[in-house]
């Protein structure tokens, strides 16, 4: 097999799905052996959490969250049963968020990344990435090792150096945020260094945008993008296809409405949740803040997991209209009021030196006791007043916001 990492990428969706369910009830008897998630689950029956539709009335643990937990049960808020020494690295993220590596092999998923960007066995690698207390640098230099490449823990800048190691070791792969990618490529094209060894990547951790992509791919080197969080390592990948993300094995991936742990439909924008089904840090419905959508069918490259279109924005959208702040909780909540409405989007604008709210709601039947009621609504629920219009059903954008904030 070498188009694919292993057998478990390309077998049958049901099956995938049949397997991950069938792991779950284990992982959560495990995740509840843990103080805090014994709390935030208790009266859930593990056995009974076989589906999807099961899965999706847990509640959700919002990264947002993680700072304050950690801090009032340090150092990982009473959602692990290990102690700190029986993990092989500990790091810290802004908040702060502190996070383990697990001391198996590929603790952070990312070898088959890695793989379908066209690592292979044997490759040297130049990674960019910090390997100062994030575990940025660590999450690649482990994927690497775990695929059987030779990795040069570069880390970031200091450009000189970095053309010393290329040069001697001439590696064929690089990982780092696509900026330093060109920021190492235009230095060397100035000062004259041969990185033509570089001819391929895997980036992450910033935008890449399609003129950066061409650029980059004119520049000899064929580079792939992946999605990842400290928290859980790499989430998903793009492949030789270029359609989308795949979603890496051994994650359950949910879209679900912001401001809540409802799935959206099938298509729609909405925020990232995922559980992990690695039993030393299981994670169980973490809610990244990240905004994607489902695409439809399977990818081209014959990888048959769920596809992605990759990260398409913030999920939190919290605002402070007129010194409160507003939050996709207070406007979901209006919506769980009022069924009959579609998408909700709550509108910020400026009139006269004053913040003004409007809250426009899809609706197939639209009257004026109805508007009186949702904007009777909207005031119980955000403490303030606001307008109220309803719309037809699909006027509203597909990009998952539920407050929009237009006072520039």
């Amino acid at each position: 097999m070498t188009d694919y990492y292993d057998a478990l990428e390309t077998r049958q969706p049901a099956a995938r799905e049949a397997d991950l369910f069938l792991r779950l009830p284990d992982v959560l008897r495990k995740a509840m052996a843990a103080p805090a998630y014994a709390e935030r689950l208790a009266g859930i029956d593990p056995a009974a959490v076989t589906s999807r539709a099961a899965l999706a009335p847990l509640p959700v643990l919002r990264k947002s969250e993680l700072p304050a937990l950690h801090k009032a049960a340090p150092p990982f808020g009473g959602f692990v049963m290990g102690s700190p020494g029986s993990f092989g690295r500990l790091f810290t993220s802004p908040g702060p968020i502190f996070e383990p590596e697990a001391t198996h092999a590929d603790p952070w998923r990312g070898a088959r990344a890695l793989f379908a960007a066209g690592f292979r066995s044997g490759d040297v690698v130049l990674n960019t990435f910090s390997y100062h207390l994030t575990p940025g640098g660590f999450i690649f230099d482990a994927s690497a090792r775990a695929l059987g490449c030779a990795v040069i823990p570069a880390g970031p800048g200091n450009t000189e150096t970095q053309f010393e190691l290329i040069e001697a070791y001439r590696p064929a792969g690089y990982s780092g945020t696509p900026d330093f990618l060109k920021i190492l490529l235009d230095a060397a094209a100035s000062a004259g260094r041969d990185v033509s060894s570089i001819k391929r990547a895997l980036v992450s951790g910033a935008a890449f945008p399609k003129s950066l992509q061409d650029e980059i791919k004119s520049r000899g080197v064929d580079a792939y993008q992946a999605f990842g969080t400290a928290d859980l390592g790499l989430v998903a990948f793009e492949t030789p296809a270029r359609d989308g993300m795949v979603v890496n094995e051994d994650l359950i991936l949910e879209i679900v409405r912001p401001g809540t742990g409802e799935p959206v439909a099938e298509g729609d924008v909405g925020e990232i949740v995922v559980t992990s089904l690695d039993p030393d840090h299981p994670w169980i419905r973490l809610a990244l803040g990240d905004l994607t959508a489902a695409l439809p069918g399977q990818s081209p490259c014959g990888r048959s997991n769920m596809r992605i279109k990759g990260w398409m924005g913030r999920a939190d959208q919290t605002t402070k209209v007129k010194g409160m702040f507003v939050r996709p909780e207070q406007i979901a909540e209006i919506g769980k009021r009022h069924p009959e409405l579609g998408r909700l989007r709550l509108v910020v604008t400026r009139a006269a030196e004053t913040d003004v709210m409007t809250l426009r709601a899809e609706v197939a039947a639209p009257s004026d006791p109805l508007r009186d009621a949702v904007a009777t609504a909207l005031r119980t629920v955000a403490k303030l007043g606001g307008g109220v219009e309803l719309v037809a059903p699909g006027s509203l954008p597909n990009d998952g916001k539920v407050i929009a904030d237009e006072r520039g």
